[in-house]
């Protein structure tokens, strides 16, 4: 005989499930769309944009599971922190895909332009922020909260990134008027991967508080 708590746990791993399948395409299409922003690749840039729709609907039907369980199983305490927290992680992966259109949209306007500066910090960036991504979902699935706080801390090594490439670039304006245009959309990427990396904190946070009950920001 089934029962109701077997059930239960039988569609809370299948949201687990959902929730990494989303995390996967959107760590997917920020690494993509850094790669069309150096290659200079207008159409990953494209599929990149259109690929977003699917992360969309993968957002609300995850969201609308979450809330049909809620509604017949009345969850109590870490079962509804758990529930609580894919739907926030739900709301950050959406947000970190976005972001990666964002940049597909910049390596499209950039394209036909030539190259401002060889690419060195926003590369790294990204590949900081999205290490921090794969320790969040890892934390996540593990209920890791060492692992959560530790990723956390990496936050701070994107954020100094993001101010040496805005002085960098600033500093490009000032000397050449005709690299305004091509400045501020570089700024403009490396202000999205410093997201990426936040909402990478957002996600560790919220394991923090699925297992232990207690919600603080751990980066501040």
């Amino acid at each position: 005989m089934i029962t109701p708590r077997y059930t239960f746990d039988e569609e809370l791993k299948s949201l687990r499930t959902d929730l990494l399948r989303m995390g996967t395409l959107a760590r997917e299409a920020i690494d993509n769309s850094v790669k069309a922003l150096i290659n200079r690749d207008a159409k990953l840039a494209d599929e990149i944009i259109a690929g977003d729709d699917v992360v969309d609907k993968m957002d609300l039907d995850i969201e609308m599971k979450c809330m049909e369980l809620i509604a017949r199983q009345q969850p109590m305490a870490r079962d509804l922190r758990v529930i609580g927290t894919i739907l926030k992680t739900i709301t950050d992966l959406e947000r970190i895909a976005d972001h990666a259109v964002d940049i597909a949209k910049i390596a499209k306007i950039l394209v036909d332009q030539p190259p401002l500066k060889p690419f060195i910090d926003i590369p790294r960036m990204c590949e900081i922020s999205l290490s921090m991504l794969d320790d969040a979902l890892k934390s996540f699935v593990n209920e890791d909260v060492e692992l959560a706080k530790k990723m956390c801390e990496r936050d701070d090594l994107v954020d100094a990134l993001y101010n040496q490439v805005f002085r960098e670039l600033l500093t490009y304006m000032m000397e050449d008027p005709k690299a305004v245009t091509r400045a501020i959309y570089l700024i403009l990427a490396g202000r999205y991967l410093e997201r990426v990396a936040d909402h990478a904190t957002n996600v560790g946070e919220r394991v923090v508080y699925m297992v232990t009950g207690v919600l603080k920001e751990l980066n501040v």
